[in-house]
């Protein structure tokens, strides 16, 4: 029973994914049909990523009265409604009201599927997790593409995934009493080794509040960095493609959605690699990997060097977001990772809510073209955040042994 719910919970995280990379992919489309500015695209974005912060700060309190499985029906009935109203907004005002629920709905089913998944079942299902996000955002400007192909109507392409949606929202109205059964008959996954050598490593900090802790800034900001630069691929790559590459829109949807096949893939492969390679390994590896993308982008290659690109830069994401996560309770200790996981998101959510607008900003200033460049620096920026990070904990455990 217990298999064949984590394949519901997977397709919910697919329906998670889908709107995520849609607006980035029709932008060029909608921009035209709205007579909007370059710019507003980022505008939208920030509506739906503050949605998803304010969903994510109350999701613990909210679950805790009306349990995983309502919340997250409750939020897929609000993402299905917000793309609904999109494929009907009439002017961009529209556009960012339903921003709000689709942000607010986002933001709950991913606090709210992380923690059930990580609490019932074993720690590789957490990249797979978040692989199907990857399904889910690399279909969406595959589907967003075939209408605009076939109709030039982006509109038909919200409507379709609206369908998606409708269907997930059906099926976990009806598998709603599995949701307590699954989580009675689970027992909880906890590396009680790996806690325990983490408190007896920090037992000396076990007075220092969370953010006191040498290192933690220093992640905050690698989580904003990732996904800032995750976020900002996926919104401001197709319309690089369009006006600096000269592809056709269609072309650069399907372009833009290989990307998000390279973070799919390569979190599928990452489940299994975690086996046997440490985080911080597939981290450094996945940053360097995701640094020859840019470069990919950045040079004057021909267009098919662009489109490697992206899927380099992809499967360099795959493995940091996650890794990262896991990283936290043998970076801080079991005291300290909870509420600093709780700071990571929130870091995480603001990259994605505060980067793809201001390169919106500066590019509507200057030219999409400065797109490989941002996302060159952010990678680099991400990279010496993170090795300042590991040289810190090194540090710090080898002190620990000197003491022993």
């Amino acid at each position: 029973m217990a298999t064949l719910f984590l394949i519901i919970i997977y397709l919910a995280f697919i329906s998670l994914g889908l709107p995520d990379s849609m607006l980035g992919s029709a932008w060029p489309i909608m921009q035209s049909d709205y007579g909007a500015s370059f710019e507003t695209a980022g505008l939208i974005a920030m509506v739906i990523s503050g949605g998803t912060i304010v969903s994510s700060l109350f999701s613990g309190t909210i679950i805790e009265r009306l349990g995983t499985g309502k919340v997250t029906l409750i939020s897929c009935m609000m993402t299905a409604g917000a793309l609904l109203g999109f494929s009907y907004s009439p002017s961009v005002i529209w556009l960012l009201l339903f921003a709000v629920p689709l942000g607010l709905g986002a933001g709950a089913v991913d606090s709210g599927l992380n923690s059930y998944v990580a609490t019932h079942y074993k720690a590789h299902h957490m990249s797979w997790l978040h692989c199907f996000w990857g399904v889910g955002a690399t279909l969406g400007p595959i589907i967003m593409s075939q209408y605009i192909a076939k109709d030039n109507s982006w509109r038909n392409g919200y409507t379709a995934v609206f369908w998606i949606q409708i269907t997930l929202v059906v099926l976990l109205f009806l598998t709603l009493p599995l949701w307590k059964r699954v989580a009675t008959n689970s027992q909880k996954h906890v590396d009680g080794d790996q806690i325990e050598k983490n408190d007896l490593h920090f037992e000396q900090e076990k007075t220092l509040k969370p953010l006191q802790i040498k290192g933690v800034k220093l992640a905050l900001v690698s989580f904003l960095l990732y996904c800032g630069v995750e976020a900002t691929m996926g919104l401001w790559g197709s319309s690089f493609l369009v006006n600096v590459k000269e592809l056709p829109a269609s072309v650069a949807a399907q372009w833009v959605s290989m990307y998000y096949a390279g973070i799919t893939v390569g979190r599928l492969v990452t489940g299994f690699i975690t086996f046997k390679v440490s985080n911080r390994t597939l981290i450094r590896g996945g940053v360097l990997l995701a640094l020859f993308g840019a470069l990919l982008l950045i040079l004057p290659f021909p267009n098919i060097f662009s489109l490697f690109g992206f899927i380099m830069v992809g499967l360099g994401c795959a493995p940091i977001f996650p890794c990262l996560i896991h990283e936290t309770p043998a970076r801080y200790g079991h005291k300290h990772s909870q509420k600093i996981m709780g700071y990571q998101i929130a870091a995480a959510y603001t990259g994605s809510t505060l980067f793809p607008p201001l390169l919106g900003l500066l590019a509507a200033k200057t030219t999409i073209g400065i797109f490989p460049f941002f996302v060159g620096a952010y990678i680099v920026l991400l990279l010496v955040s993170s090795e300042k990070i590991n040289g810190i904990v090194k540090a710090r455990l080898r002190s620990h042994e000197s003491i022993g």
